[in-house]
């Protein structure tokens, strides 16, 4: 922990990276972020743009170990595997479906609450007084079923939501359609969370956030982290591009899917991979919506953005080094003119990127015990955008000195 004003190197300049960067420096600290593509050139770029406070649910819900399997051999389901890829991936995979009961999703649900229950009001917080205030808008989110039926076979997991608070209002056919016209006729039953929100552009919102960092004092490097330096069991700077050399007092690693690449040689081993997700940005559409929706039967979201319609979904377990493919793609674009057949547009833009994983679903966030100047902050998921400014703002506290009144011990690197 540091105690007065310290040169700190943060690795990865996605969402966690700039909220970490951001509190660090308003903290009195000299901050170097540093990013192998740029600001928010990954998944904090293509994700749905939503604010899922509500998104506490893992994907590890009792029987999924006997679901997946059906899921898989599915093309119409939205998860795909890389059947080369399976030998690599099976350790991990095994310790992730062993999460998939009852004990463990409750678990990983309280804690991911306390990241994420405030994540519009820490939004607001982070970007407040910068160019990025714009983009962010409390809204509701709309998941919408088939009908009542299939909301039933769902119930119990929006029964722990509202035990855990939430406020969520059951909406019949014309309710959905006086909420929001452009949903009229696409749903028989809906749950609209009142307490989530959206970005209205991901990347625009990132990178402005990374300029008034900045513009404050702070620097930017676009390059790739070879190494972390070791010096005595402490970091003493990182090795960067062309054999340059950065000291650096405080290193933390926010380099999502990637972490795992410089943590692996300090011979931290944590069980992190990528979820592969898609989207599809339909731009100049001729339907907005008035808030985001989740289409629950095909487990992807609509968020009308600034100009585009995004649909994002989808999972595919490939690694991080295969191209993508072209299965979710057209998956995705067939549920999305099943259900909106009228859709009207200029273009189509695909994307791909990497949501970071642990085998237990949540996310890596504190100090490694055995080089104690070297921090992570990876691992959150579907909800790095949701969660990243409280994760970067706990970071920066513990970095400081200060005391966080929260046991964040769940999310310890050396929990594995």
């Amino acid at each position: 922990m540091s105690h007065g004003k310290s040169k700190i190197a943060v690795i990865g300049a996605g969402m966690v990276g700039v909220a970490t960067a951001i509190w660090l420096q308003r903290a009195g600290h000299q901050v170097t972020l540093i990013d192998r593509e740029g600001i928010a050139a990954g998944t904090s770029y293509g994700n749905a743009g939503i604010l899922a406070c509500s998104g506490i649910i893992p994907v590890t819900t009792p029987g999924l170990i006997f679901k997946a399997p059906k899921m898989l051999l599915d093309p119409n389901q939205p998860l795909f595997l890389r059947w080369s890829y399976l030998l690599k991936i099976l350790p991990w995979l095994v310790k992730f479906l062993k999460k998939a009961n009852s004990k463990d999703m409750k678990h990983i649900v309280s804690q991911l609450h306390h990241i994420m229950y405030d994540s519009v009001d820490q939004h607001m917080a982070l970007a407040k007084g910068t160019k990025a205030e714009r983009f962010i808008k409390p809204y509701s989110y709309v998941h919408g079923f088939k009908d009542k039926a299939h909301y039933k076979k769902d119930e119990k997991y929006f029964n722990i939501l509202r035990q855990h608070g939430y406020e969520l209002i059951e909406m019949q056919p014309d309710e959905i359609a006086d909420f929001d016209p452009a949903l009229y006729g696409k749903f028989g039953y809906a749950i609209r969370s009142t307490s989530d929100g959206k970005i209205s552009d991901p990347g625009a919102y990132i990178n402005a956030l990374a300029a008034d960092f900045e513009n404050n004092g702070g620097k930017i490097l676009i390059g790739e982290v070879s190494d972390i330096l070791l010096e005595n069991g402490k970091a003493k700077g990182v090795s960067f591009e062309y054999g340059k050399t950065i000291n650096a007092d405080q290193i933390v690693v926010t380099s999502g899917a990637w972490s795992t690449k410089l943590t692996k040689k300090l011979g931290l081993k944590i069980p992190l991979e990528t979820e592969r997700g898609y989207h599809l940005e339909f731009v100049n559409p001729n339907i907005e919506f008035k808030s985001p929706v989740m289409v629950t039967a095909g487990k992807f979201g609509m968020n009308s953005m600034e100009g585009r319609l995004r649909c994002a979904g989808i999972v595919e377990l490939g690694g991080l080094d295969a191209k993508p493919s072209r299965a979710p793609f057209e998956l995705l674009r067939r549920q999305v003119h099943a259900l909106f057949p009228e859709l009207e547009y200029d273009e189509v833009r695909e994307w791909m990127g990497h949501r970071p994983s642990t085998s237990d679903s949540l996310p890596v966030i504190g100090a490694f015990d055995n080089i104690p100047n070297v921090w992570a902050g990876f691992g959150h998921q579907h909800l790095g955008l949701t969660g990243g400014p409280k994760t970067g703002r706990w970071l920066a506290q513990m970095i400081s000195g200060e005391t966080i009144n929260e046991n964040l011990s769940a999310f310890s690197p050396d929990r594995f």
